[in-house]
């Protein structure tokens, strides 16, 4: 049985500013995603030139991290505690208590990359196919900021690896944040960055993304403690699990659509 370190969630204070080791793993997620990005644009297979260019990109990461924020805080409240954010309608600009749901997130970067595409004339499927490689290791630092701050822990378990989290009562438990670490942010991100290092069919790699992801999300779930407010939903599964169960099935449609239309060419 291991012990959860009991990090202190504040990295560092200037003057009465706190900055937090979760924010610092989105700054360190967007980071990646601007040199992963480059380097896809730099190194695009000849004849295959990247979705955007090196200007239009830069506006892609602007228009992203909105649709992160606002997407993920609006995914959490309307998936998650639509009542309560109802009956306090103030708390949900109050980001610094904690709450952003990843499927909310996807949504607001759909709708941002729709957005940019439109301003810069561009097709939303290649831009989405360009984007889907750079997500997972911002996942990847989220996750350990989870970790970082001993939250969203996982079931009680008696496995070697098993840990007391603060906050999680005397039991052991998965330490399931590193599990979506490895799952969906390191082993994603290799298969995509493997899988879109070729040309591929128009839509392919983003049907990659969201099958991965929603299966890897799918399988932890089960490791994962679910939502104390809202517990196990019908059959047995979890807000995340009836959340990621349609992203992969999708993502297996949108795989055999693109399959299809490259097959007809």
């Amino acid at each position: 049985m291991l012990v959860h370190p009991n990090f202190d969630p504040v990295a560092f204070s200037i003057g009465p500013l706190a900055v937090r080791w979760y924010g610092l793993m989105y700054l360190a997620g967007f980071a990646a995603a601007w040199w992963l990005g480059r380097r896809r644009i730099d190194h695009a297979p000849p004849g295959h030139p990247a979705a955007v260019t090196r200007v239009q990109f830069d506006d892609l990461l602007f228009y992203a991290v909105l649709g992160v924020i606002l997407g993920g805080r609006l995914g959490y409240v309307l998936f998650y505690k639509p009542l309560y954010y109802a009956q306090h309608p103030l708390e949900i600009f109050a980001v610094w208590h904690g709450g952003m749901s990843f499927h909310g997130g996807l949504l607001g970067v759909l709708i941002a990359m729709w957005l940019l595409a439109r301003r810069h004339a561009l097709d939303w499927w290649r831009l989405m196919d360009f984007v889907a490689p750079l997500v997972p290791i911002g996942l990847a630092a989220g996750r350990l900021g989870n970790f970082i701050n001993g939250e969203l822990y996982g079931r009680v378990s008696d496995l070697p690896w098993a840990m007391v989290f603060r906050g999680g009562g005397a039991a052991p438990r998965h330490p399931s944040q590193l599990y979506e670490l490895a799952l969906e942010g390191l082993a994603l991100f290799a298969l995509l960055w493997w899988f879109s290092s070729k040309p591929r069919p128009r839509a392919q790699v983003s049907a990659l993304f969201l099958i991965g992801y929603g299966a890897f999300r799918f399988v932890v779930e089960f490791a994962r403690e679910p939502d104390a407010f809202l517990g196990t939903l019908a059959l047995g599964m979890t807000m995340g699990q009836w959340l990621s169960l349609p992203m992969a099935l999708a993502g297996l449609a949108l795989f055999a659509w693109s399959a299809k239309r490259a097959r007809a060419r």
